[in-house]
């Protein structure tokens, strides 16, 4: 086989799978490891895939944020799922912050199912809303300058405010997961008001669904080192899985 149409094949395989290891490809085509590593060093460098330890992924580069309203119904049992988790890592009493997001308001509705007093953070009008009504939680909300299409407050006055507060653990909401590039999202306000939690929080979870994973936004949020670790649904493919737990990350 020629090795052009050994680097079509090779492109077909990872975005079937969205990731493939170097000793699957020298099987299937019964070439050596030297001739694999130049087939996935050339695709690198036309964009159609990211080499990693052991292999390549496919990353897709989304740099079109929808509409909250839109982003609500998609993806939602694996969001309800996600935020049933994330529960087990809140305890009766405690701070926590909860940036803008869909899978966040999830959680807090399945908040009000288990907790009754509770200290919640936040800069989403929609989260602050859904928990007004239990009365023994403390709501804190970070005004600043309202972002109409998301319900969500940013800029300075918002991310001075947060600076005032220590909390517990902060849900972090986040559009991109990638082994090269980190964990990424959209808008620059958004992203400072994440950083401003992440500053003032003992522990930090991300919640992100499975189609967040080989994905690469538009703006850097941070490095996996600087999170606890990852909760997201059980559609995830299990290469990918696989992959993230390898590098020592922590996936639920």
């Amino acid at each position: 086989m020629f090795a052009k149409e050994r680097h079509k094949e090779i492109v077909k395989i990872v975005r079937k799978d969205k990731s493939v290891k170097v000793s699957q490809l020298m099987k299937y085509f019964n070439v050596s490891f030297e001739t694999i590593r130049r087939d996935l060093e050339f695709l690198e460098k036309e964009g159609l895939l990211t080499r990693v330890h052991g292999g390549a992924v496919l990353e897709e580069v989304n740099n079109r944020e929808l509409s909250f309203t839109v982003r609500e119904s998609k993806y939602l049992k694996e969001k309800q799922e996600i935020a049933k988790k994330a529960t087990d890592f809140v305890v009766e009493g405690q701070s926590i912050a909860m940036d803008v997001s869909t899978t966040n308001t999830e959680f807090a509705k399945k908040l009000k199912e288990k907790f009754t007093r509770l200290t919640v953070l936040t800069n989403s009008m929609t989260i602050a809303n859904e928990l007004s009504e239990m009365p023994d939680y403390t709501i804190i909300f970070a005004g600043g300058i309202l972002r109409n299409q998301e319900l969500c407050t940013v800029g300075d006055f918002t991310e001075d405010f947060i600076t005032q507060f220590h909390i517990d653990t902060f849900f972090m909401s986040i559009s991109g997961l990638s082994l090269t590039k980190g964990l990424t999202d959209y808008g620059a306000g958004e992203l400072q008001v994440k950083k401003k939690m992440m500053d003032i929080a003992q522990h930090r979870i991300v919640l992100a669904d499975s189609s967040k994973f080989d994905v690469v936004s538009l703006l850097k949020v941070c490095e996996f080192n600087q999170i606890n670790r990852i909760i997201t649904d059980s559609k995830i493919n299990e290469n990918v899985l696989e992959k993230y737990r390898n590098t020592g990350i922590e996936v639920l």
